[in-house]
């Protein structure tokens, strides 16, 4: 925070475990205090990746001509790893999306001619027809959060609420990568399957981001938008 909480506005840091009602409607009550004339933002951003009996970067991937190999394989899966997989990656953004649609809903009237939204951050892993690397119930999960932020979109849409969704392909994460430096940096050492060449970039994120907040975004509700450098053109995907 001390690093990034520079030019107009602030930051301020609130701890809560979005898997938990209660800690969100804490955290919901927090920033109502803070923002009593309302929001004009929610971005659902956490997420987990829990296969670790399956994904191909601890286990060898199966021999994907021999059935046994791969029931074998994926039979391995975790019913705990489902669970909490769906639990952060659809349900908290669910009740985060329903905690703080009157904040949103009342931040409308505060900038004429915009509306707030939702930016839910879902992933192209809930497109793409392969395991996306043997992580089977994330991929699972990541497409039940899209079909969840349409269903929102529906529901909001009387309200002058949006929802938009982010799939982003590969980037340097603490997820992708396993960890990050001091700075909150992460660094990607595999190689990447998409189009560009290459993992996404910070900048890439944000002005996918950046447009969906913008006056730009406004005309946009229950879109997709796909910073993945082309993965979902070069492997199978439905999109």
């Amino acid at each position: 925070m001390e690093l990034y909480n520079t030019g107009p506005g602030k930051i301020i840091p609130i701890t809560a475990d979005i898997s938990k009602k209660e800690e969100i409607k804490k955290l919901m009550d927090r920033v109502s205090t803070e923002e009593p004339n309302g929001i004009q933002l929610l971005v659902n951003n956490a997420g987990i990746a829990r296969d670790y009996a399956t994904e191909f970067a601890g286990n060898p991937a199966p021999d994907f001509e021999d059935p046994g190999a791969i029931s074998e394989h994926f039979w391995k899966s975790d019913p705990v790893s489902w669970q909490q997989n769906f639990t952060t990656n659809c349900m908290g953004g669910y009740f985060m999306s329903i905690a703080f649609l009157p904040l949103l809903a009342r931040g409308c009237d505060v900038i004429p001619g915009y509306s707030s939204s939702v930016v839910n951050v879902t992933s192209n892993s809930a497109f793409l027809k392969n395991t996306t690397r043997g992580h089977i119930s994330y991929g699972a999960s990541k497409a039940a959060f899209v079909h969840l932020s349409r269903m929102l979109a529906h529901l909001f849409s009387q309200t002058k609420v949006r929802v938009n969704m982010i799939a982003p392909g590969t980037f340097p994460t603490e997820m992708t990568a396993g960890g990050s430096g001091p700075d909150q940096k992460s660094k990607l050492t595999r190689a990447v399957t998409n189009a560009a060449g290459r993992a996404g970039h910070e900048i890439d994120m944000a002005a996918t981001i950046l447009f969906l907040a913008g006056r730009g975004g406004t005309f946009y509700t229950a879109q997709t938008l796909f910073p993945d450098g082309g993965e979902t053109l070069v492997e199978a995907a439905s999109v």
